[in-house]
């Protein structure tokens, strides 16, 4: 069913139970409140991907921090980036061919916690080099993690309501840069650049006793034969079903067009805006503040729009605002700081528009029973991307003679591209479940 062709109003949508069988919701696609347990879930899993997408954000913010403290290069400052991504993309291919062998709180709770652990050992770590191999510790754990909170949502949330649950998930990135990011660089200023990770880990051994004691048991993937044993689809089965799917290798394709259409400037955001414009580090926190709120506000407002309206289209209309507001930030060079901020926030309404509908699609390419592998796949393409987005950022922008950054607009030609032959893609894809 393409992804813009709307639901009829009488659908009565189901979910699965533990042998795969079909059960009927007692509500409709047009339910507006959510079941208690519904939202409690949605609430613990925001916390745990709060958690690893703040450990995933702070670095960019303290560029310039850590480029001083640990004397490092642009270049080098970009691999430290990278090799969160890189490390996330090798352990989303491993974990693919196996995570959907196992209970889904069970399998979050470990990733979790190595995640925490990995997380600990950032802030602890004496030198670029050990910092460097934290940090590819904590993409092996973070990275699966974010995948496997996107499997639950796409297995206890049917697509009519889908769009609306991922934009709360998406919250978390939100409180991530209203909260999380101002803090953290208020505590770098203060305690150095590794302090944040300490608070990131100590926060995630607290939210993995809360998720331990409130998240249910989730086995509806799981297939039971007539005797009651689990099945299990071989790793050579699963890549094979993967290569005769054209649709699912589609959906992968598009999120790496869109990773390159949107995290390629992400890293030097701060950097460039902090020694090209002038903005001062409270201005920076500011700018994520600002942009974090209006995601706030945007980002369960695109879940119902895309879910009424088609996601593909919804898509396509924030696609559109995005190539404006990535051309102005990234082609700036002397302007005031409320517009630089007015700039950089457009940047955060049109991500999070383009953000919710692309995650729902791509949850949708795939049957409940082979979702968590096909989102530990699609995770592990995605932080192929960000390392590509990384490796691509750090290539093109230079540091001039004076100290300020050079070459940003190409990297925003470079952004523009992608993003739209992202939208090209998106009209191709097909739900199936």
């Amino acid at each position: 069913m393409p992804f813009n062709q709307k639901y009829s109003k009488n659908i009565t949508y189901g979910t699965r139970n533990r042998r795969g069988v079909d059960e009927p919701r007692p509500y409709g696609p047009n339910k507006k409140i959510m079941l208690k347990k519904e939202r409690l879930l949605l609430f613990i899993l925001a916390l745990v991907q709060f958690s690893h997408i703040i450990d995933f954000m702070i670095i960019m913010p303290l560029g310039k921090q850590f480029m001083a403290g640990f004397g490092i290069n642009p270049q080098q400052f970009s691999l430290l980036v990278a090799s969160y991504a890189l490390s996330a993309g090798i352990a989303g291919l491993v974990s693919a061919l196996y995570i959907d062998r196992f209970d889904r709180k069970k399998a979050m709770l470990w990733l979790y916690g190595g995640f925490t652990i990995a997380t600990l050992a950032c802030a602890l770590a004496p030198n670029y080099e050990l910092f460097l191999v934290a940090r590819s510790m904590t993409g092996i754990f973070g990275g699966t993690l974010g995948a496997l909170i996107f499997a639950i949502v796409g297995d206890v949330f049917p697509y009519e309501r889908r769009g609306q649950a991922i934009g709360m998930i998406m919250l978390a990135f939100s409180v991530a840069s209203i909260v999380g990011v101002p803090a953290g660089i208020f505590i770098a200023a203060e305690y150095g650049p590794q302090s944040p990770f300490m608070i990131i880990g100590l926060l995630s051994i607290v939210f993995i006793v809360v998720a331990w004691m409130v998240v249910p048991s989730i086995q509806g993937h799981l297939k039971q034969d007539e005797n009651g044993e689990t099945q299990h689809i071989s790793p050579l089965d699963l890549i094979k079903m993967f290569l005769d799917n054209p649709n699912q290798q589609l959906a992968l394709l598009f999120s790496m067009v869109l990773i390159l259409g949107h995290f390629t400037i992400i890293p030097f955001i701060a950097p460039y805006y902090e020694l090209n414009i002038g903005l001062t580090g409270a201005q920076i926190a500011l700018m994520y503040a600002i942009g974090g709120s209006f995601t706030a506000i945007c980002l369960p407002l695109f879940g119902r729009l895309a879910d009424r309206y088609g996601h593909a289209l919804i898509f396509t209309i924030s696609s559109v605002g995005a190539l404006f507001s990535i051309y102005a930030m990234t082609n700036v060079t002397d302007v005031t700081v409320s517009l630089a901020l007015i700039i950089t926030s457009s940047f955060f309404i049109v991500a999070s528009g383009r953000s919710v509908p692309a995650t729902t699609m791509v949850t949708s390419v795939v049957k409940p029973e082979n979702r968590g592998s096909f989102m530990a796949m699609r995770q592990s393409v995605n932080q192929a991307g960000l390392a590509i987005a990384s490796y691509v950022g750090g290539v093109l922008v230079i540091e001039n003679a004076d100290g300020t950054l050079g070459h940003y607009h190409y990297v925003g030609y470079f952004a523009l591209a992608m993003s739209v032959l992202a939208v090209v893609l998106a009209w191709r894809l097909k739900a199936v479940g």
